[in-house]
């Protein structure tokens, strides 16, 4: 335990951690008061392995049960990590680490049209039910827009269409594209409300065929066209182009293209809107068990670097909007969700996997609520002309909407 508690001394500096080692001895680290943590390692190679690599084998041991939170629950935890995140990743080690794998980052995030596929079905083929657990009614799985914090789940996903919406100008009878449809739900919503003709695509193959049942329900199969398919290996003209919540799969390698892509079947006055989730500062790296767990291949890009291959591309960048606090508090609706049919999870799947889950939604969380995530809205024109000059066309349309 003494590499261990060595770095935790200068790890909790807000709050209090206690640690209750595999022979029932209590280590005390931080000043006290909260936040305020206690948990048990049962497993004596934790002492080497949380000290080489804590934000990986923490996930992991609470996962498979050699780490037991004593009296609260894994929130508690993942609470005292997201308030003392800086003083653990200013230990040496750890910057040692950091500096490793952002060196590697490139081959972590190597999204050729193979492995894309292979990492969205990790994720999003788990099945069908098991989103309807815990998403909105309609399965909107990215951050949804609270205008008001007394909103429910629903209302406010469907204030984030209107508001993504809005940023389209669009005109009925154009052609749009979405790049990651998911189960359909913006496709749906843009063909009814604006009578445009809309080609959503996603590598996914339960979303596809959800998607393509929830079309044929709607009696929407002559305006919505839902592709198995690349986006790379899709052909336009198409009048606007909308991406939610799909950038984050792309991989720093892959930017370029991405935005070359949107350019190439973008029409000349027409525009596209890129809804990620980004960060603040510089450059950085995906968590250890994010990435083997949660998001093979993804990462959440620096404005920085997103706006470098922009330039590169050729396009004009109109508009920007960073929402702040948004995915927090969507996160937040999904735990509860979660949490309340935790049972359901766990016939359907196991313990571990049930803990996996929750350990992702809390954690996810609060790098919004305490950390630099955030999420960007990026509109994009080829022509300097294609919009109007002022905002208020976004304002009026989404207030149409609503």
């Amino acid at each position: 335990m003494k590499l261990l508690n060595s770095m935790m001394a200068g790890f909790v500096k807000v709050g209090q951690l206690t640690i209750i080692d595999a022979d029932g001895k209590a280590h005390v680290h931080g000043p006290g008061g909260q936040p305020s943590a206690t948990i048990r390692l049962t497993d004596k190679t934790l002492y080497r392995t949380l000290f080489l690599n804590p934000e990986l084998r923490a996930g992991e041991a609470y996962m498979d049960g050699t780490l037991i939170c004593e009296g609260g629950g894994i929130r508690d935890l993942l609470e005292v990590f997201a308030y003392n995140r800086d003083g653990l990743r200013k230990h040496p080690g750890q910057k040692v680490l950091k500096s490793w794998l952002k060196k590697i980052r490139r081959y972590h995030q190597r999204n050729v049209t193979s492995a894309s596929r292979k990492n969205v079905q990790h994720h999003y083929d788990l099945s069908n039910d098991f989103y309807h657990l815990f998403l909105d009614e309609d399965l909107q799985y990215s951050c949804a827009y609270w205008p008001r914090k007394d909103m429910t789940l629903e209302q406010a996903q469907e204030a984030k269409k209107a508001h993504i919406a809005a940023k389209l100008n669009l005109k009925p009878g154009d052609r749009v594209l979405d790049i990651g449809c998911g189960w359909g739900g913006m496709v749906i919503y843009l063909a009814q409300n604006f009578d445009v003709n809309v080609v959503g695509v996603t590598l996914s193959d339960e979303q596809h065929a959800l998607a393509v049942k929830r079309v044929q329900e709607a009696g929407l199969t002559d305006k919505v066209d839902i592709r198995l398919q690349d986006y790379r290996d899709v052909n336009g003209p198409f009048d606007a182009v909308v991406s939610v919540g799909m950038f984050e799969h792309v991989g720093i390698a892959h930017y370029l293209e991405y935005f070359s892509k949107i350019r190439d079947v973008l029409t000349d006055d027409g525009c596209a809107l890129v809804h990620s989730i980004g960060r603040k500062g510089g450059p950085g790296t995906t968590g250890a068990w994010i990435r083997k767990y949660i998001f093979p291949g993804g990462y959440s890009p620096a404005l920085s670097e997103t706006f470098a291959e922009i330039e590169k591309s050729g396009l004009w960048v109109t508009d920007c909007e960073i929402l702040r606090l948004h995915y927090a508090e969507t996160l937040l609706e999904w735990d509860k969700r979660f949490q309340a049919n935790r049972d359901k999870v766990i016939e359907m799947f196991d313990e571990k996997f049930a803990r996996m889950w929750e350990f992702y939604l809390i954690v996810s969380e609060f790098s919004f609520r305490h950390g630099k995530h955030m999420n960007f809205q990026i509109q994009l024109s080829k022509d300097v002309n294609a919009l109007p000059m002022a905002r208020n066309y976004m304002n009026e349309a989404e207030r149409a909407l609503s």
